[in-house]
């Protein structure tokens, strides 16, 4: 069976980590990364092809940085998701049961595969890092509501 290192996330500074950070800044919450559950689908026309596409937005309305305390979870009662112009999702931040690792290929100078004394081979040019632990989700229950045009909020 293939040994492959997982390596710790790195403590280097907020900025250095979100400039390198290849995932997605819009489904980052005030607490971390959080997955989003949605009841239905998204529908949108379609676009020319790109590596991405905006969907829409998140909002914390009850969220301020310099009022609310690191243990404060108040915040976490209300979020609003806008689709487009003219729709917005109510829903709330939720604790994940079980926590989990999102994970990515750490990539190594090439190297050869190496032979440990127990004869496992480690592919030492493969190495993973934990990126970030998600331990919240973002739960959207109920039907989008109808809102006038011009929500120009960016979060």
């Amino acid at each position: 069976m293939p040994i492959i290192p997982l390596h710790p996330r790195s403590l280097a500074p907020a900025s250095a980590a979100s400039d390198s950070n290849p995932l997605p800044p819009l489904l980052r919450t005030p607490s971390g990364l959080a997955l989003l559950e949605l009841q239905g689908d998204i529908r949108f026309p379609p676009a020319a092809a790109q590596s991405s596409t905006q969907v829409g937005k998140l909002v914390f309305p009850l969220y301020n940085p310099d009022l609310n305390a690191e243990d404060d979870t108040k915040w976490m009662k209300r979020v609003y998701f806008y689709v487009g112009k003219n729709q917005r999702m109510a829903g709330e931040v939720k604790r994940l049961g079980k926590p989990f690792a999102v994970i990515r290929k750490r990539e190594t100078p090439n190297v050869e595969d190496v032979v440990m004394g127990d004869g496992e081979a480690v592919n030492a040019g493969e190495e993973l890092e934990i990126v970030e632990i998600v331990k919240y989700k973002i739960l959207f229950a109920m039907r989008p509501e109808p809102v006038g045009g011009g929500v120009e909020e960016t979060v």
